[in-house]
């Protein structure tokens, strides 16, 4: 939860058995927003989906929401083909939605002028089969979603604005095993080559340079990146198969933030200075300029790479400043 934000969070419980009615929460002001949280090119199976929620409270009065642990019971997704066909909902989400169970959640207080947000992935609601253009929407509950008990009526809901969102078929896979990547710009597909070290580091930051993010991200072993990080170490080793594959949706839309020192920030030039390796690991450093304003700030990258699946990858990399001129 971000600063500002005066949330009163409480640990509550609910048994679905019994259908207890949720306080009455009005949602005049109250504006129900969703994006993506990392716009990419989206995939018919592969990668999450992941879309930002965003609630915001422009009433006079907080904005009270009941937030379940289980999403399924807070939120829901719909989706529609551009013939206005719905598509089916995910199994997984079938199940949350229906088996017996007790839903923990946390009662959310959004005061007025305030926003929250959190993240989901549209894979965990519909079931996405065929490639296409689809028109996506959002439902919150805020008094949590159960089935309706002897007649009485559905539960309030919150719907949000609509996004559309394009799947492509698979990526192929090349010749030597590896999943290709499409060029966003061009359409073309992009397939590791058995680059140099050096070769690998260079074409990452000439595609940094000219913003080319498929092409940025093609040889960086985000995976790696993530298990060598001290700080995130032991949740990525902890996680589930899903916590990681969300793990690595996010870090690479943290990597596309220019944060001071950061692999993404645009260099106004670069020199590679060494690069040593052997037939399975290797480091390549390489000295840049950065411009600011009327001084230029200087800095030494040092990145590890790896030879993996037929090709060379960035496995991790630290950064040591030198001042500036």
């Amino acid at each position: 939860m971000g600063s500002g934000k005066r949330l009163k969070i409480a640990a509550l419980l609910v048994v679905l058995s019994v259908f207890i009615p949720a306080p009455a929460e009005s949602q005049d002001g109250v504006d129900f927003n969703i994006r993506f949280f990392d716009r990419r090119v989206y995939y018919v199976q592969s990668s999450p989906i992941l879309v930002q929620i965003t609630i915001t409270n422009n009433s006079p009065q907080p904005f009270h929401f009941r937030l379940a642990e289980e999403r399924a019971f807070s939120v829901n997704f719909e989706a529609r083909t551009m013939a206005n066909m719905p598509l089916e909902p995910a199994q997984a989400f079938i199940r949350r939605r229906t088996q017996s169970q007790q839903v923990f959640f946390r009662e959310i207080a959004v005061g007025s002028g305030e926003s929250f947000s959190f993240v989901e992935d549209l894979r965990d609601y519909i079931n996405f089969a065929n490639a296409g253009s689809f028109i996506v929407q959002a439902r919150i509950y805020p008094g949590l979603y159960r089935q309706a008990a002897f007649g009485d009526l559905a539960p309030l809901s919150i719907a949000s604005n609509r996004l559309n969102l394009n799947l492509r078929p698979d990526p192929v896979i090349g010749l030597d095993g590896i999943p290709v990547a499409m060029d966003v710009e061009t359409g073309a597909i992009l397939v590791r080559e058995r680059l140099a070290p050096d070769q690998v580091v260079e074409f990452m930051i000439l595609a940094r340079q000219r913003s080319q993010w498929e092409r940025f991200f093609l040889y960086l072993d985000l995976e790696a990146m993530l298990a060598n990080d001290p700080f995130r170490r032991q949740m990525w080793l902890a996680e589930s198969e899903a916590g990681r594959q969300r793990m690595v949706a996010e870090f690479r839309a943290e990597l596309q933030q220019p944060v001071i020192g950061g692999i993404s920030v645009i260099p106004s030039s670069f020199n590679i200075e060494r690069t040593s390796f052997n037939p399975f690991e290797g480091t390549v450093t390489v000295f840049k300029r950065f411009s600011a304003g009327t001084f230029t700030i200087l800095r030494r990258y040092v990145y590890d790479v790896e030879f993996r699946d037929n090709a060379w990858l960035i496995v991790n990399y630290s950064v040591t400043n030198l001042g500036t001129e």
